[in-house]
């Protein structure tokens, strides 16, 4: 059973005024040269799924110039229920609603529609900083436990607690030891959580991504996949230990960190390492192999999201397949055929085999009007 999308209706957003369109339950493709707003749907597709762009961070860029607000609503379809989703972006923030109720908290609404974006920056996520790698992380694992949203968020402000208290007073007279202790103390047990969680996340990840890149590279590259600890006393593998390790990492660094003004370790600073039989494909992999690494995870993504939830996530493709050689494509295309609902966009249909394709539609972009051609 996939998660569907049956509709979505976007007011004032980019430079889509008012846009009502009904998706087919297999593949909607989107053609149109650059700047016609492909993207932009896409974007706001991903956006219903977890309340940010992958764009931007600044929401006020989602608003149509001239205008106050922009909405993105959906209609969401699974086996056995149907639901309306509604998120609004304004000067205020974001007002996201489900099931016509309003939610608190952003991270009860995220979760609502699964989604699985490739764009061509993806490919960042091998080569780019490890600020990337653990938003990959923290963006994926969101949306298949929303729980772990809610302990980021309290890491997140145990951490801006700790750095402040060392700013402000780490080489003070007035620094409180005990207080910091209590503080620090705190901080472990909500990093050992947010560990936990990421930990089995890039092992479930690594299982699967593994397999497809074998049949993706036709048995040639052995794929393994990584989670590396801020410091390498803290060994990831055996968890019960590690509250006593990031303790006495702590005590043993504390003038470091005094003087520093900043909390050296902990999940805001670990990383995610890919290797090609046994080397970094961050610099010893193709271009080439870096794209199929990053398809063998979005493909890995969509296994893990079925094997959790018990149903395939919406699939949104952007300008990706002109990426990919024919052998990448078509495996693509057949392990999503039929079965994973997706989004494509492309500046042309040259080259796509879309034969075997059971539902298939074909709109014409232009300027923030579809037309539909199949």
């Amino acid at each position: 059973m996939s998660m569907k999308l049956k509709s979505i209706h976007l007011s004032h957003y980019r430079n889509y005024s008012n846009l009502q369109l009904e998706l087919n339950d297999g593949l909607t493709i989107l053609v149109g040269n650059n700047a016609q707003g492909k993207t932009n749907l896409l974007e706001a597709i991903f956006l219903l799924s977890v309340t940010k762009s992958h764009r931007t961070n600044h929401d006020q860029e989602l608003i149509q110039w001239g205008q106050d607000f922009a909405l993105v609503e959906g209609q969401v379809q699974t086996e056995n229920y149907s639901y309306p989703l509604s998120l609004q972006i304004s000067s205020k923030g974001k007002q996201a609603k489900f099931n016509y109720i309003d939610q608190a908290k952003l991270s009860s609404f995220i979760g609502k529609l699964n989604v699985i974006l490739f764009a061509p920056e993806d490919l960042q996520i091998i080569k780019g900083a490890p600020g990337l790698r653990r938003k990959f992380i923290d963006t994926e694992l969101g949306q298949s436990h929303p729980v772990y949203l809610q302990e980021l968020l309290t890491y997140h402000r145990l951490l801006k607690q700790r750095n402040r208290y060392l700013k402000d007073y780490g080489r003070s007279t007035k620094f409180d030891d005990l207080y910091f202790e209590v503080l620090s103390q705190q901080f472990i047990e909500q990093a050992v959580k947010v560990i936990g969680y990421r930990t089995k996340f890039v092992q479930d990840l690594a299982r699967l991504a593994q397999e497809i890149q074998e049949e993706l590279s036709g048995q040639k590259d052995q794929l393994t996949i990584s989670y590396d600890a801020s410091h390498s006393r803290l060994n990831y593998q055996e968890i019960d230990q590690l509250a006593q390790a990031f303790t006495d990492l702590f005590a043993a660094n504390q003038q470091r960190e005094k003087d520093q003004g900043v909390t050296l370790y902990g999940p805001h600073r670990d990383d995610l390492s890919f290797y090609l039989d046994g080397k970094p494909a961050q610099f010893f992999g193709s271009q080439g192999q870096q794209r199929t690494i990053v398809l063998s995870l979005k493909l890995a993504e969509i296994e893990l999201i079925k094997e959790l939830k018990g149903h395939y996530p919406v699939l949104l493709l952007d300008d990706v397949l002109s990426e990919l050689d024919a052998h990448r494509q078509t495996v693509l295309m057949t392990r999503i055929a039929n079965q994973v609902q997706t989004v494509l966009t492309t500046a042309s249909l040259d080259g796509l085999n879309l034969d075997h394709l059971a539902h298939l539609s074909i709109y014409q972009v232009d300027q923030g009007h579809l037309e539909k051609e199949k």
